[in-house]
C-alpha cells in the first residue's frame, strides 16, 4: 500500500480490568481516525501499551484492528520485545492479518552496541513476513538507532524504514540514499508545522488518538499552505500534551480517549488514578480546543 503524506496515528489500546480487548473501543477509535482523514495506523506502539499487553490479548487485538482497517489506510503493528525468539512469537500470533508492516524498537531491557543492534533487526527482518520498520525510541530503550546502524541495514531487502524524532538522520538518509525506497515517519510532534515546511511530511504520533479533529484541521492547513493555522490546531494539540504529562500521562489519556466515546482502560493497570481536579482541567481544554 502506498504511504501517503500526513499524519500517522499511534492507536491506543482499550482494555477492560482484566487486560482483555475492548472491542467495540477499538472499533470506534480506528473510526474516528479514519473519518479524520490519517494517513495510516500504528496499533500497540508506546502510546498502545504494546509492552504491557498480555499474550492472550495480542492476537485479538490484531484481527480486530485489521478488520476495521479493512485496508482502508496502512496498519502497522508494534512487536517489541526483549529477545529475537519472543519477538517471533509475536510475529506468529499475527497470523494471515492483512497488515503492512511490523514496528520494532531495540530490546527495552539491555543496551546494545551497534553489531549486537544490526544483529537483532537482520534477524527479525530474515524471519518477517511482513515489511520491518524501525521504531527509534531511546528514551525508553536506551539504545539510540544511528545512522551508522541505518548504513548497514538500508539494503536489506525486508526493512522498509524508520519511526524516529531524530531531524538530522532524517535529512541525512533523505540525502545519502534518496532513492533507497527507505521510509520515514517523523514523531518530533513540537515541530510537525516546520517539519512539513522543510519536506518531511509524514508525521506519527500517539497524540492524534485523543485530537482528531485538531489532527484533521492541521493538515488540511498544511495541504493548503496554511502554515498559520497549521500552527494553531498543533498548539492546541501540544496544550493537551503537556496538560495530559502534569497530570499523570496515561491515567489523562484514558480520561481523554473516555471523553471520545471510547470506553476501556489505555493506561497501564499498575497506574493511579488522577484527580477530579484533572479531570475539569482536561474536560475544559478539550472542549475548548474542540475535540468535545
Amino acid at each position: 500500500m502506498k504511504f501517503t503524506n500526513g499524519f500517522y496515528t499511534a492507536l491506543g489500546t482499550p482494555l477492560d480490568e482484566n487486560g482483555n480487548l475492548v472491542e467495540a473501543s477499538l472499533r470506534k477509535h480506528i473510526k474516528q481516525q479514519i473519518d479524520a482523514g490519517a494517513s495510516g495506523l500504528l496499533l500497540m506502539g508506546s502510546m498502545g501499551i504494546e509492552a504491557y499487553i498480555k499474550n492472550s490479548a495480542y492476537a485479538d487485538i490484531v484481527r480486530v484492528a485489521a478488520d476495521e482497517t479493512a485496508a482502508k489506510l496502512p496498519l502497522f503493528v508494534g512487536i517489541m520485545d526483549n529477545s529475537i525468539v519472543k519477538v517471533k512469537e509475536k510475529i506468529d500470533m499475527i497470523g494471515n492479518a492483512k497488515i503492512d508492516g511490523v514496528v520494532l524498537t531495540t530490546p527495552y531491557y539491555a543496551v546494545l552496541d551497534n553489531p549486537q543492534m544490526v544483529n537483532w533487526f537482520k534477524s527479525i527482518a530474515d524471519a518477517s513476513p511482513y515489511p520491518l520498520y524501525l521504531y527509534d525510541l531511546s528514551v525508553v530503550t536506551k539504545t539510540k538507532i544511528t545512522l551508522a546502524v541505518i548504513v548497514r541495514l538500508i539494503d536489506h531487502p525486508n526493512i522498509k524504514g524508520i519511526k524516529t524524532a531524530d531531524w538530522e538522520m532524517i535529512q541525512a538518509i533523505g540525502r545519502k540514499y534518496p532513492d533507497a525506497g527507505f521510509g520515514c515517519f517523523y514523531s518530533g510532534l513540537d515541530s510537525f508545522d516546520y517539519a512539513n515546511m522543510m519536506g518531511i511530511c509524514k508525521n506519527l504520533d500517539g497524540m492524534f488518538s485523543c485530537t482528531p479533529r485538531n489532527g484533521r484541521k492541521m493538515y488540511d492547513c498544511i495541504k493548503s499552505g496554511d502554515y498559520t493555522g497549521a500552527r494553531k490546531y498543533l498548539d492546541n494539540i501540544l496544550l493537551l500534551r503537556d496538560t495530559m504529562i502534569a497530570h499523570g500521562l496515561m491515567m489523562s489519556f484514558t480520561y481523554c480517549m473516555n471523553q471520545l466515546g471510547c470506553e476501556g482502560n489505555f493506561h497501564q493497570d499498575y497506574c493511579l488514578p488522577i484527580t477530579d481536579e484533572a479531570k475539569k482541567v482536561l474536560n475544559d481544554i478539550m472542549h475548548t480546543i474542540g475535540e468535545i
